[in-house]
């Protein structure tokens, strides 16, 4: 039986899983199977809370871990204690991003890990600052043995990061598939060890160091990240002809050096990549995404954004990913799309197009969104449309009839979108609405004299039809139309800065039983209906934004909370008109609220926010900055 139930809880989201597993005692265990066949990552943060948590969580098997926040202090220490011998024997996954424990702490926790695949050490200075990691043979030796089948590890933004460290650490992995070395302090052109034979540098990472490596693990390596980092066409060339190497994944994000030369070696020799992220290298031009275009076949994955050389031209050949299941135009200035439309139309197979992410292509329109949507309506689940500010309700109208299988839907900025677009109804036409002002007074008119008193003769000769609008609910309801609400499996939608959207659409189409993330954020015209409205109509809720929205009040919120026990984020920075009742509200409903911003509050003090977190769990994080209407002006 509990298989059964473990099997049909594989398909709901985390937050379903969690309140089933209140049912009873079979759903409990059944619920905890299904997490841990996912290998769901526990974030454990750096609080004496932490400490009765730990020894419970070896019940459910806890495979990954992420501890944040960690220092020099006793807290951290005994919280590194308890991780290691309640979870050490079981963990795979352990990230330690952005941490600032000391090596005795950190040589602890790793020998108490022997079954590691997944090391991240992003950001950890402090480890690497000294030079002596793994410095002694023996504790090297252990590390060996903890190491041994250790596939990924993250190096990414370690400033004190030496070839003497990279060494020690490296050579306890023997079979690293995956490593991160984004936003080190690497040097390529500078050779630190002319006429050497051994790179054991203490102060430099070096390229020739990080070769050595690649040539030693070539039969293994699949994925690199030199993200941020100088690489430029003769350093490439040295890596990717390394004998034996294949990579699958490589990330170069904002690389400046990075040109059309270097990326034209890595695809003519590294042909079998799945993912590439060419992001904000600034270098690049159209020729470079021709290149990728003809010779990754076996493409899935690729990111472009931030490139403001590249226009449509590059993407006459992108019709050659035929397994393309995610890609990133962002920021891409020059980019309209047109090329876009005319591959994904051509493909005479069905495009496998998942995620596709045009934000802030300002030469967007909606003959375009258009094309888009009819050719990837079987496939295409993620659509961010950001700061397109040319799109208007046709293209919100074209992606409601055309990919109802839309999970994530990001229409942030796009200030051109009504009310009339979520609610699916023709917008009546202006002209017929001003009646073209004939009877505003005498105009001025450079073709008919220059006194300015003369009115010009009518242009269109056929008389005006009065159009009658009915805006009861009764005839939007009665009159044929397909409006925001057909997208029914929406997870995320964004519609920040909409700022002409009001009640009249926002109360009556965002009604989605598995939205999870909502953003109305600067949707300055809702109200307190609008919030209630959403409350009882999305009971899945988890992240919620509403900053200045500066019609909310307190009765909203006391309505609205009941419904909203799901919640974990809630931003409600400068809505002036809540008071600490609006507090007392989500403090009695909203229990697993992990995240609340009520900065610029002018109706809240900081007593009011010190008191709300005395009734709250530990690890409830209250942002409130500038709250009690505080002066924000700048003194000299």
């Amino acid at each position: 039986m509990g298989k059964v139930i473990t099997y049909i809880l594989s398909f709901l989201p985390i937050s379903d899983r969690k309140e089933a597993a209140l049912v009873n005692q079979t759903w409990y265990f059944a619920a905890l199977d299904s997490l841990r066949q996912e290998s769901i990552c526990y974030n454990i943060p750096a609080t004496s809370a932490s400490l009765k948590t730990i020894s419970r969580l070896t019940q459910r098997h806890v495979s990954h871990v992420k501890m944040t926040a960690l220092d020099g202090s006793a807290t951290s220490r005994d919280i590194i204690k308890s991780v290691a011998r309640y979870l050490g024997p079981q963990l795979h996954g352990l990230c330690l991003h952005g941490s600032s424990l000391t090596e005795a702490c950190f040589e602890e926790l790793l020998l108490a890990c022997p079954c590691l695949t997944a090391l991240n050490l992003g950001g950890c200075n402090s480890l690497f600052m000294p030079g002596t990691l793994l410095s002694k043979a023996e504790t090297a030796l252990q590390a060996k043995r903890s190491l041994a089948n250790l596939q990924e590890l993250n190096l990414s933004g370690v400033r004190y990061l030496s070839d003497l460290t990279f060494n020690r650490l490296t050579g306890c992995t023997p079979r690293l598939a995956k490593l991160s070395l984004a936003r080190c302090h690497m040097t390529f052109e500078f050779d630190a060890y002319y006429g050497a034979d051994k790179y054991n540098s203490s102060v430099l990472l070096t390229f020739r160091n990080l070769l050595q490596f690649v040539r030693a693990q070539a039969g293994s390596l699949k994925a690199l990240d030199l993200s941020g980092t100088s690489i430029s066409s003769q350093p490439m060339a040295s890596l990717v002809r390394v004998e034996n190497l294949r990579l699958e994944e490589v990330a170069l994000q904002s690389c400046r050096d990075l040109t059309n030369e270097a990326v034209s070696i890595l695809c003519q020799h590294q042909p079998h990549l799945t993912a590439l992220d060419l992001s904000g290298c600034s270098e690049l031009s159209d020729r470079a995404i021709l290149v990728v275009s003809s010779r990754l076949p076996a493409l899935r994955c690729l990111r472009l954004g931030k490139l403001p050389r590249i226009t449509d031209a590059g993407f006459q050949g992108i019709s050659h990913l035929k397994h393309l299941q995610s890609l990133d135009v962002s920021e891409c200035s020059l980019v309209s799309c047109s090329e876009l439309v005319k591959a994904f139309s051509a493909i005479h197979a069905e495009p496998k197009l998942v995620s596709l992410n045009l934000a802030f292509c300002s030469l967007l329109r909606d003959s375009a969104v258009l094309s888009l949507a009819k050719a990837l309506s079987r496939t295409l689940r993620v659509l961010d449309l950001s700061s397109c500010v040319s799109i208007t309700n046709r293209s919100l109208k074209a992606i409601v009839s055309y990919l109802s299988r839309l999970s994530i839907l990001r229409l942030a900025w796009c200030k051109e979108l009504t009310d009339w677009g979520l609610l699916g109804i023709e917008e009546p036409n202006k002209e017929h609405e001003l009646n073209r002002e004939k009877d505003a007074g005498p105009k001025f008119s450079r073709n008919f004299g220059n006194m300015g008193f003369f009115l010009p003769p009518p242009q269109d000769l056929v008389q005006d039809t009065p159009i009658l609008i009915d805006f009861t609910e009764q005839a939007v309801t009665q009159k044929p139309h397909v409006s925001l609400t057909a997208l029914t499996r929406l997870q995320e939608l964004d519609l920040t800065a909409c700022g002409k959207l009001t009640d009249m659409s926002i109360a009556k189409v965002i009604s989605f039983p598995e939205l999870r993330r909502l953003s109305l954020s600067l949707v300055s015209n809702i109200t307190d209906a609008s919030l209630i409205a959403v409350a009882r109509n999305c009971r899945s809720l988890e992240h919620l934004s509403l900053s200045h929205c500066g019609n909310l009040t307190d009765q909203g919120f006391v309505e609205a909370a009941t419904s909203l026990y799901r919640l974990q984020h809630l931003i409600l920075s400068s809505c002036n008109q809540l008071t600490p009742r609006t507090l007392k509200a989500i403090g009695q409903d909203c229990r697993q609220l992990k995240c609340l911003d009520v900065s610029m509050c002018s109706g809240i003090s900081m007593t009011d926010v010190e008191l709300f977190q005395s009734r709250l769990p530990l690890q409830t994080s209250v942002h409130s900055r500038f709250v009690g209407g505080a002066d924000l002006s700048i003194t000299l």
